[in-house]
């Protein structure tokens, strides 16, 4: 038995907050009876539906990794009206990225249908590494590389970094540019890190997510995860 807005939101049709907006409102009934109290339970055999339609039978779940394009919004819709990631694959399923990129950085996200799949990936204790490659504005010292590789606090926090290393400098064009892999998932992270150093970021790539890299993939495009990489993320 679960709660009835978590095997919404597992489900992937919303948010946990919105899946309990839509309970409150009586828009969601369970066996065909309208349940509008939080923390109702339910189980695998009951019938779930919102606003007439049911959700939770016959459901295909789908996993996919995306090269993320600059100017593209991590998210299902936006309401500027810009693309966002789901725009780029061709799927009638309700999929949303897991966790998000900025606006401008690029790179390696993954997106779903399978609610218990992205809680998974997203919780804090499963510690999942990610990897970016960060282009800044300025040359990187010893002493900076020491006091990131010692760790950095951000907003009351400290930012664990598991790896880093530069790839490369330019001194005509006071330019650095650097890999570094955290488990963190808060929003900027790794340039408010660069910032406390006074090196601003003026590119940023996610290359690698757990095990998994953009491989041939060109920006834009995408494929469906296999079944083995679907396991390795459960096994983690």
């Amino acid at each position: 038995m679960e709660r009835l807005q978590k095997v919404i939101a597992n489900l992937g049709y919303a948010s946990r907050r919105k899946a309990e907006s839509l309970i409150k409102d009586g828009k969601v009934m369970v066996n065909g009876h309208v349940v509008t109290e939080l923390g109702t339970k339910v189980n695998s055999n009951d019938v779930i539906s919102i606003d007439g339609n049911i959700i939770n039978k016959d459901i295909t779940y789908e996993y996919y990794i995306l090269n993320k394009p600059r100017q593209v919004i991590s998210s299902v819709t936006d309401p500027q009206g810009r693309k966002t990631v789901v725009d780029l694959i061709a799927t009638k399923e309700r999929i949303y990225p897991i966790g998000r990129l900025d606006y401008n950085t690029t790179g390696l996200i993954l997106l779903t249908n399978d609610g218990q799949f992205a809680n998974h990936l997203m919780h804090p204790s499963f510690q999942i590494e990610k990897t970016y490659v960060a282009k800044l504005e300025g040359l990187i010292t010893s002493a900076e590389i020491r006091k990131i590789k010692a760790g950095i606090t951000i907003d009351k926090r400290l930012v664990e970094v598991k790896k880093f290393r530069i790839k490369k400098q330019d001194a005509e064009k006071n330019t650095s540019l650097v890999e570094i892999t955290i488990v963190e998932g808060r929003n900027h992270i790794v340039k408010k890190l660069f910032e406390k150093l006074n090196l601003p970021v003026s590119k940023l790539s996610r290359v690698k997510y757990g095990f998994l890299t953009l491989d041939n993939l060109k920006s834009g495009e995408y494929r469906p995860l296999t079944i083995k990489e679907v396991k390795k993320f459960y096994s983690l």
